[in-house]
């Protein structure tokens, strides 16, 4: 991997990571393809509409469905997916959180119980590396110990004393992986942990930074803390990872967090919500949220943003997405998937714009201001 900082405008960067698969301009929104698709998207909207350089799918998901091994037989995710450009792969450790009735976590890995068949998996630092060569993604994240917020200091040293030494046990790893000629154009990032509590965040963030991973990522964030917490936490923490390494804030969020965060000094993103949200009816425009279930939108002749240049914006009125969300028609899954996606991308595009111009602030009061009208 190659990483440069172009600009910056205060603490936002404009970055270039380049991978064996893909040029990825920053600051960048990944989306979510957690079963190596993006939900009703395929790789065609993805590569020719949307034009994404890197998205993200699930380690712990494609190993129990359809199987690593499989689709490694493929080609790997990219071969599989048809999406030729990069992936980044998560290593399961939030799913141990968010499915944590079913796994339990102790100093070697962490032991999963399926939500398909309910047969038990045991996650080692070292398998899950195994697994994400046989996905072939460019960007692997390393085995951590994440936990909900608020929690106790000595859950929270627990957290960062197994994610040091699984990070320890993964790039050693990978490191004699590649002296095999195993995973040489796969590049590895580890998480820092720490709750909101700086002292453990300033302990995790040393530890970690002193061992050759390609990049950082923050995570344990958006797990129940308020937005205050998290945009402090990550300003704090961003002072302790390194200048020429991208960083990457997980699982996080709203367009508000994006433009806050890369503020901070954040360059990588990911989230279910653009997606998730169109699904439930919920569409991001400029002016901030439209739901196309309301009534009043069923006459409404007009883009969901009149600003918006997208696939959707640019053929479709509200009133006829109005109408296919409360038929029911699977179209407008898509349809939606897609303006939200642009939305979050093209925010991202106006941002690294703004960088390089250095007027990051002027960007980032347009952007409220916009919603302040309304």
């Amino acid at each position: 991997m190659e990483f440069k900082v172009e600009a910056v405008s205060g603490k936002a960067r404009a970055c270039e990571i380049k991978t064996s698969h893909s040029v990825i301009k920053t600051p960048v929104f990944m989306p979510v393809g957690t079963a190596a698709s993006v939900k009703a998207l395929d790789s065609v909207d993805m590569i020719d509409i949307l034009d994404t350089k890197i998205i993200l799918a699930n380690t712990y998901h494609l190993y129990l469905r359809p199987g690593d091994e499989i689709i490694k037989d493929f080609g790997g995710l990219h071969g599989f997916s048809k999406y030729d450009r990069s992936f980044l792969t998560d290593s399961g450790g939030f799913q141990a959180f968010s499915l944590s009735d079913i796994a339990k976590a102790d100093e070697n890995g962490i032991m999963f119980k399926s939500h398909i068949d309910g047969s038990r998996h045991y996650f080692t630092p070292t398998k899950v590396l195994d697994i994400q060569y046989n996905l072939n993604s460019d960007i692997m994240m390393i085995l951590d110990d994440l936990i909900a917020l608020p929690s106790t200091k000595e859950r929270i040293a627990l957290s960062i004393e197994r994610t040091t030494k699984w990070a320890k046990e993964s790039i050693e790893y990978h490191k004699s992986m590649q002296a095999k000629g195993v995973g040489r154009d796969q590049n590895i990032f580890a998480i820092v942990q720490g709750g909101i509590d700086k002292e453990f965040r300033e302990k995790s963030a040393k530890e970690l930074t002193k061992l050759d991973f390609d990049g950082f990522a923050i995570g344990g964030l958006s797990v129940g803390e308020s937005n205050r917490d998290m945009y402090d936490t990550v300003e704090f923490t961003v002072k302790f990872l390194p200048f020429d390494k991208p960083r990457y804030l997980m699982g996080v969020g709203t367009p508000e967090d994006l433009v806050e965060n890369i503020e901070r000094g954040v360059d990588m993103f990911d989230c279910v919500m653009p997606t998730r949200n169109a699904r439930n009816g919920t569409l991001f425009t400029s002016f901030g949220k439209l739901n196309i279930k309301a009534s009043y939108n069923k006459k409404l002749d007009k883009p969901i943003d009149e600003s918006c240049d997208c696939y959707t914006c640019r053929r479709y009125s509200v009133g006829y997405l109005n109408h296919l969300f409360r038929a029911h028609e699977l179209t407008y899954y898509r349809l939606a998937s897609l303006h939200n996606l642009h939305y979050y991308l093209n925010l991202m595009k106006e941002a690294r714009e703004a960088i390089l111009e250095d007027r990051f602030l002027e960007f980032k009061k347009d952007f409220y201001d916009k919603r302040s009208k309304v």
